[in-house]
């Protein structure tokens, strides 16, 4: 997935850096990103915490996502492209 997850941030312009765990310099690593998507099913919940507290201090929007799929980051990024709120469907 995590090359799926790069070719479709490509293809809208965004350069991805993709996580699956918690690298022990995360905070230096995270950078200063336009956006923060949170796949809340597949990352931990320190994880999450960390992402969140660096998007805080870093004033970065922040999208969370139950659903970790490719189609489920598509329609993040469209919804962001377009100027619209991610809505999650459930």
């Amino acid at each position: 997935m995590v090359c799926q997850y790069k070719t479709i941030c490509k293809k809208y312009s965004y350069k991805a850096k993709v996580f699956t765990q918690v690298p022990s310099d995360f905070k230096s690593k995270i950078g200063s990103p336009d956006l923060v998507v949170l796949f809340t099913s597949t990352v931990s919940h320190s994880m999450v915490r960390c992402a969140l507290k660096e998007a805080q201090r870093k004033n970065v929007e922040v999208v969370r996502s139950h659903t970790s799929s490719s189609n489920a980051l598509k329609c993040i990024l469209e919804a962001r492209n377009n100027g619209n709120e991610y809505v999650v469907n459930e």
